[in-house]
């Protein structure tokens, strides 16, 4: 497979972030489509990149598909965004969504939106994300520290509000005095993970990594007490599932989920860890609760459990082998 990229305005936290920066990637993806040949298109959020894939592939009059990891006029409308630019948005997603030979949907709930926007149920097929279970394994080397030790790794958006964590942490070290959070990743919301840690006293217990290999990330999820993660609720993401809960239970490590929806569902239903209510305290509890489960009688069992079900259900291998039979039955 050869992988082409191209250069990118972002932000100073490395983020791409505003129609701006967008723009930098969406003008010389036209020139390149437009000129380059194929029978089929993949195209990924945002709906402004999107729109350059259906016109270039209505001019080249070929199909394309669209991966909808998520609707981004429901995000807007969540975040205040003035009407305008929300009936804007709302507008350019309904043309990709609806000029697509098929919608690529990571879950029933996003699903089901797409077909609100007029979509056919015929168009669009489900696959859930994946995670690469060659990367993200039991076995392996774990990375050093004391114990509890909590571990959040990937995208620090408005929609997880990661900084509920530290939070939580400073309620969980009155009864862990050695707890401590790991943060590995990036986004607009580190500024305030960091701001948090501040103002509770909290910078010896919170670390904040930076962006790391997967096979890193691994190391860190596999010596990690639980993994963090989280959605907040209420702006219109309850239905996400956030990847890094397969990452955590690939390696076998339990996950702490905050908040509500298809994540917490997920969770819960499937016996991944503990899900919390978004509350400080209710986080809190829920982070001892794995502290004290750490290396108890029923760990290894739940450890194994929680491994193979992900090989079952959500492989990187299976979700992909999934979406590619559908989209070439588009072509």
């Amino acid at each position: 497979m050869a992988v082409a990229r191209f250069p990118v305005l972002r932000d100073r936290g490395g983020n791409v972030r505003g129609y701006v920066q967008y723009l930098s990637f969406d003008v010389p993806l036209a020139v390149r489509l437009l000129f380059t040949g194929g029978d089929l298109v993949v195209s990924e959020p945002p709906p402004t990149t999107g729109i350059v894939v259906a016109l270039t592939s209505m001019i080249r009059r070929r199909p394309y598909a669209y991966y909808a990891a998520d609707v981004w006029s429901d995000g807007l409308v969540a975040l205040g965004a003035p009407r305008a630019l929300v009936s804007v948005m709302k507008g350019i997603e309904s043309f990709v969504l609806r000029h697509a030979a098929t919608v690529i949907a990571v879950s029933e709930e996003v699903a089901q939106k797409v077909v609100d926007f007029g979509v056919a149920r015929s168009a669009v097929a489900t696959v859930d994300n994946g995670v690469d279970t060659e990367v993200f394994t039991p076995d392996g080397p774990v990375a050093p520290g004391a114990r509890p030790a909590f571990v959040y790794t990937g995208s620090m958006s408005e929609w997880q509000a990661p900084a509920i964590f530290v939070e939580a942490l400073a309620i969980v070290r009155q009864r862990f005095p050695e707890a401590s959070i790991r943060f590995f990743g990036q986004g607009v919301e580190e500024s305030h993970v960091s701001e948090a840690a501040a103002r509770l006293g909290l910078a010896d217990a919170v670390h904040l990594g930076g962006v790391i290999p997967p096979a890193e990330t691994a190391e860190w999820i596999r010596g990690a007490t639980a993994a963090l993660a989280s959605i907040r609720p209420g702006i219109g993401y309850d239905f996400a599932k956030p990847t890094k809960t397969y990452a955590a239970a690939a390696c076998g490590t339990p996950v702490v989920f905050a908040g509500r929806g298809a994540g917490a569902a997920l969770v819960e239903r499937n016996d991944l860890g503990w899900r919390s209510d978004f509350t400080p305290e209710a986080v809190a509890q829920a982070m001892i609760a794995a502290a004290e489960a750490d290396g108890g009688a029923d760990h290894a069992r739940r450890r194994v459990s929680r491994v193979e079900w992900v090989r079952q259900h959500a492989s990187l291998a299976a979700a992909g082998q999934r979406a590619a039979r559908r989209l070439l039955a588009s072509e």
